[in-house]
């Protein structure tokens, strides 16, 4: 993996040139990757994603990818649902999520091949979209614990995945049973790193935990089985070599 910038006017693209440059000639690097619009007339869209900014899955030669538009939620959305306020190139939400992707990928951890991450600024704000490698045979853990489909030891290896990030200081700031895949070998990823940020050990590590817990409740049928996945997320976290949670 080689990251390259590409900047060109109100335009700043962050892209792993090996990837990318194999699939899309080099003068065709611009805005127009981060269009849906694009994608779509130029017919490589396979599909698209449930939920708020609404990602595209996109073929291009035998590369399988995702555009994900970043998207606002809350209360700040009725000012704006695609801006943010500009505070630099580096500092931008989709060039620090592609650098952090990077990092973890290189480091051997379960995270998509980040593609690329552009934005394109509005005099003080900006608009971003990001492009990361597409999982083969992937669904979130959320489908299986609606659908009592939960293989044998998988919330047991989810919680040792889920200290493998945290051994390596990342805290996901949305851990959810969404943003937790399961391939069709039960091996585990973890996506959206958004906002997501490398620490020091500290209770950050169990707020991740908590959140999960919180989130595990609205899948599961009931909160006795909530409670019941969240121990067993637990001691396979608790089984996986390091630090205690929440220790300095």
């Amino acid at each position: 993996m080689r990251l390259a910038t590409y900047q060109s006017g109100k335009v700043g693209i962050l892209y792993d040139a090996t990837s990318l440059c194999d699939a899309v000639p080099r003068p065709q690097i611009g805005p127009a990757l981060m269009a849906p619009e694009y994608w779509r007339e130029a017919g490589l869209v396979t599909g698209q994603a449930p939920g708020r900014g609404q990602s595209l899955f996109l073929e291009v030669g035998d590369r399988q990818w995702v555009l994900r538009p970043y998207r606002r939620g809350g209360l700040v959305a009725r000012l704006s649902t695609s801006r943010y306020l500009w505070t630099g190139l580096e500092r931008s939400r989709a060039f620090r999520e592609v650098r952090l992707t990077a990092r973890l990928y290189q480091a051997g951890l379960p995270v998509p091949r980040p593609v690329l991450g552009g934005v394109i600024r509005h005099g003080p704000s900006y608009e971003a979209a990001l492009i990361t490698e597409r999982l083969p045979a992937t669904r979130a853990l959320a489908e299986h614990l609606g659908g009592g489909e939960l293989a044998p030891g998988l919330l047991h290896e989810v919680g040792q995945v889920i200290r493998r990030f945290h051994d390596h200081g990342l805290d996901h700031v949305d851990l959810n049973a969404r943003n937790l895949l399961v391939d069709d070998s039960d091996r585990v990823w973890l996506i959206d790193l958004d906002r997501c940020r490398l620490r020091a050990p500290g209770k950050w590590r169990e707020g991740n935990l908590a959140r999960l817990g919180r989130s595990l409740a609205r899948f599961c049928g009931d909160e006795t089985s909530a409670q019941q996945a969240l121990d067993e997320i637990r001691r396979g976290y608790s089984d996986a070599q390091g630090p205690a949670v929440g220790s300095r």
